[in-house]
């Protein structure tokens, strides 16, 4: 009988030693975490910019597409006659909406951005094509299909609170063609910048008196094409250094008149356009909002 109680115990021996020896994982916590005692001053919000989209099709696949696929946005507004705004990604989280490009020295969007699609056709089907047989480079502002009343009243609604929400400057709210100019016309020339500058405060627009006063000085020199590039980077821009109007320099021109003069987007240099850029940085341009 002893031999027996002897050998269970000599079996045991190797569970119970393998149970001892693991150290126990500490569940007591001996700090806490004070937010209150200090505080830095040096500091800004993490949304530095609002983006607004048109996604070329309709409310079902404009759902699909941004419920299911590698692209989304934090925010849908349907052109359907309803009350709503889908919220598809926490602001707090990164959404998939702006691609390569840039703004004012940023050039990864996506991490400190919001992103707003709007449903709508963008370029009417008939003039889907127009571009392909080389007669013209750029869309006219009539290829354009134009937003609902009500699309443009929560969008303005909802830009309102986003920017005061994180004190984002008015030439930050900005459209995918501002940040991707060869890449990217949306949200086209028949978003209504102009008004909702206007009518609601949202975004930038240049003073009419200035642009006159520019148009209307009389110089003996010309500004140059890097003279003018350089003015586009000022304002935020990314534009090339060539000294020439290449077509990604003209991409960046149309761009900016899609946003700025949406009426006669012609992907050209001219007087008015340049006269409106500098409108436009005499007014923002040394705001240092992006810090």
């Amino acid at each position: 009988m002893v031999k027996k109680i002897f050998l269970a115990l000599v079996l045991t021996l190797p569970l119970i030693g393998c149970v001892t020896t693991t150290s126990p994982v500490a569940t007591t916590k001996n700090y806490s975490v004070d937010s209150d005692t200090y505080q830095s001053t040096g500091k800004s919000q993490r949304i530095k910019t609002i983006v607004l989209h048109y996604t070329v099709s309709d409310n079902e696949r404009s759902i699909k597409t941004l419920t299911t696929g590698n692209v989304s946005a934090h925010y849908l507004v349907l052109d359907s006659d309803d009350d709503k705004i889908y919220n598809l990604v926490p602001e707090s989280e990164r959404a998939w909406h702006a691609g390569d490009g840039g703004f004012s020295g940023r050039t990864i969007l996506n991490d400190t951005s919001i992103g707003i699609e709007i449903v709508n056709a963008g370029v009417k089907p008939e003039y889907r094509d127009a571009l392909k047989n080389g007669n013209m480079d750029y869309h006219p502002y009539d290829h354009y299909v134009a937003f609902d009343e009500l699309q443009i009243k929560k969008v303005a609604e909802l830009v309102q609170d986003i920017a005061r929400r994180y004190d984002i400057s008015p030439k930050n709210i900005i459209g995918h063609a501002d940040i991707a100019p060869s890449r990217k016309i949306d949200p086209g020339a028949k978003f209504p910048w102009e008004r909702l500058y206007k009518e609601y405060g949202i975004g930038a627009w240049y003073d009419e008196a200035d642009k006159q006063e520019i148009m209307n000085r009389r110089t003996l020199v010309a500004p140059s094409v890097q003279e003018i590039k350089q003015a586009f980077r000022k304002y935020g821009y990314q534009i090339n250094n060539s000294d020439e109007w290449d077509k990604p320099s003209r991409d960046v021109i149309y761009a900016f008149q899609l946003h700025f003069r949406p009426q006669q987007p012609t992907g050209n240099m001219d007087s008015e356009t340049y006269a409106i850029l500098q409108a436009l940085n005499m007014k923002y341009a040394n705001r240092d909002d992006f810090y």
